[in-house]
């Protein structure tokens, strides 16, 4: 038998429809869904067993441990999962990717799913071409589901029958009478395959494939789904290179748990595969070992007969040994299912204990750089409160480090105004904009803790002490817009190419020196735990009227240097721009301030 590449594009033609089967069945899914993935995330992940049995719905409903891993790696990214919860969805995500194999196991071999996809593409077609998007997303995981597994026929009869030519035959059998080294060789097969074609499903699916038709035995095709557990981590680890520190720890996460449930597996791999065949010779069609025997005790030209499903004109003995046949490959596709449910059953209960301990060493692997910047609250959570008392108290420390938070966004525009390197300077700025990102759900996060303790009993007192806070963050979320909005200033200036006076440069300097002083004397007033003093007070109060009289000064000065020519108009425009823009940022200090003295404490 030749195999030609052209057999070999059918081949790829094969595997690139199931993929896109696949592909567009999870985006359907993800589209029906709508932004309820995300709140399913973010809102069933608190607690580790919770974590574990989000992620693995998630995969069993769009059918990618990668795609679930992908948004995992994002929502880390974006601040809306911790390194902690993250590490339970991947888990999960791992039991949801065994649900493909059982699909696959129970219907792809015993049943034509293929038969029902041109079918089913008919059903599809009225919901595609609907004008509402909930019907066209409904239309495309029906032709996705379809696409699936009509790639999977064609995947099947597309593979090269290894069994009619000996010598390629004989080349295979080097590596597979190894013992444990030829679990360790398959065990890598299984890894670049599941590398190469970006989906561990995939690969499942080729694994069963050939272990069906006899190529490999039950023991090396268990191998090779150890090796896509750690193929699959491959996707998400990409994914992860442009986003921040922590979605690179949840994508090395998913590599080092996967990485650790290999290891120990392979320690007690020939036992964990004998049960597992005993338990399927036991309860389920017969035992998957005897596969690989049964194919190798047939001739070439027989097996390759009663291989085929509609072959004619058989034997008595022929059917009987076609019916022979299709029962080991049922035993051995579900040797294999059950053999990757229960690793990463096991597997999964055994790290959930240590998942602090795999965010601790992802975390010393990846260290945090000065660079990197992620949104997580320090001392509150949206989730669970505390006492009211203690809420308050907790609020107020995360509105400290809000500030703190704002006075480095201010720092970073100060550098962007004095930056010429190009591109240093487009670095910054994108900096400076996700700064403006953090602050706006920082903003947003607190106020809604503060809201959820108002809806507690709280005192009077509590109540005042609780509405000025709201006032305080509301103004901090103010100041980080002006920070934002001066750089948007400098950037136009660059844009511009506007040339600015010494003198200029100097009340630009001094304008954003009283801003800092008056910033850091927020700082100081907000980090105590005691009512303001009357000369902190009045020390804010003086650096605003500071700030307003040098803007009004500057106002007028502008006016007789554009007259007499010392600098252009458009210079002129920025130039004031960012003086207004810096007393506007002056007077959102002077009103954290003013909230704070409104303020009782009695911690």
């Amino acid at each position: 038998m030749t195999y030609t590449f052209l057999d070999f594009l059918k081949l790829i033609g094969s595997l690139g429809l199931f993929l896109y089967g696949m592909k567009i069945m999870s985006e359907g899914l993800q589209k029906i869904a709508g932004n309820r993935l995300r709140s399913i995330l973010t809102a069933m992940t608190k607690n580790r067993v919770m974590g574990v049995f989000t992620g693995l719905l998630i995969t069993a409903l769009i059918q990618s441990s990668s795609a679930t891993t992908v948004m995992v790696v994002s929502f880390v990214n974006a601040g809306l999962l911790s390194l902690v919860q993250s590490i339970t969805v991947i888990m999960g995500a791992n039991i949801g990717t065994t649900v493909t194999a059982w699909i696959i196991s129970l219907l792809g071999f015993k049943v034509s799913i293929a038969a029902f996809s041109l079918p089913l593409m008919a059903i599809a077609i009225p919901f595609i071409f609907s004008s509402k998007s909930k019907r066209k997303s409904i239309g495309e995981f029906i032709m996705g589901f379809a696409f699936l597994f009509m790639g999977l026929e064609l995947l099947k009869n597309s593979v090269p029958d290894l069994q009619a030519n000996p010598g390629i035959l004989e080349f295979l059998s080097r590596y597979t009478d190894l013992g444990f080294g030829s679990v360790l060789i398959f065990l890598g097969v299984g890894t670049l395959l599941t590398i190469v074609v970006q989906s561990s499903s995939a690969t499942m699916a080729i694994t069963l494939i050939m272990c069906a038709k006899g190529w490999i035995s039950f023991e090396l095709g268990a191998a090779m789904i150890l090796g896509e557990n750690i193929g699959t981590t491959v996707t998400a680890n990409i994914a992860a290179i442009p986003a921040n520190v922590s979605a690179k720890r949840a994508a090395f996460a998913h590599l080092t748990f996967n990485i650790f449930g290999v290891i120990w597996m392979l320690f007690v791999f020939f036992p964990f595969t004998h049960m597992v065949s005993n338990i399927v010779q036991n309860i389920g069609p017969g035992d998957p070992n005897l596969l690989t025997s049964f194919s190798q005790s047939i001739d070439p030209q027989t097996l390759s007969l009663i291989s085929n499903p509609n072959a004619t004109g058989l034997t008595a003995e022929q059917v009987a040994l076609q019916g022979q046949l299709e029962k080991y490959q049922l035993a051995t596709s579900y040797g294999l299912s059950l053999f990757h449910t229960m690793f990463n059953l096991i597997n999964t209960f055994l790290m959930i204990w240590f998942v602090k301990t795999i965010a601790k060493i992802v975390s010393y692997i990846i260290p945090k750089k000065d660079t990197d910047e992620e949104f997580q609250l320090k001392y509150i959570s949206t989730g669970m409160l505390s006492t009211s008392e203690l809420s308050l108290l907790q609020a107020r420390k995360e509105m400290y480090v809000y500030s703190e938070r704002t006075e480095r966004m201010y720092h970073l525009v100060r550098e962007l105004q004095t930056q010429e390197n190009e591109n240093e300077f487009v670095k910054m700025f994108s900096r400076i904009q996700k700064y403006e990102n953090i602050s706006d759900r920082m903003e947003v996060e607190i106020a809604a803790y503060l809201t959820k303790v108002a809806e507690g009993r709280l005192s009077e007192d509590g109540k005042h002490q609780l509405q000025n806070m709201l006032r305080v963050v509301s103004e901090i979320e103010s100041i980080g817009d002006s920070c934002y909005n001066l750089a948007r200033v400098i950037m136009r200036k660059r844009d511009d190419k506007s040339v600015y006076t010494d003198e200029m440069n100097d009340n630009i300097n001094l304008m954003m020196n009283l801003v800092e002083q008056a910033l850091q004397q927020m700082k100081k007033i907000l980090k105590q735990d005691q009512p303001v003093s009357d000369e902190d007070y009045n020390r804010s109060e003086n650096l605003e009227n500071e700030i307003n009289n040098f803007r009004n000064q500057l106002k007028l000065q502008n006016v007789n240097d554009v007259k007499e020519q010392k600098y252009d108009y458009q210079a002129s425009v920025t130039y004031m721009d960012m003086i207004v823009e810096c007393e506007k940022m002056g007077d959102y200090i002077v009103n954290v301030v003013e909230a704070l003295n409104e303020l009782d404490y009695h911690y």
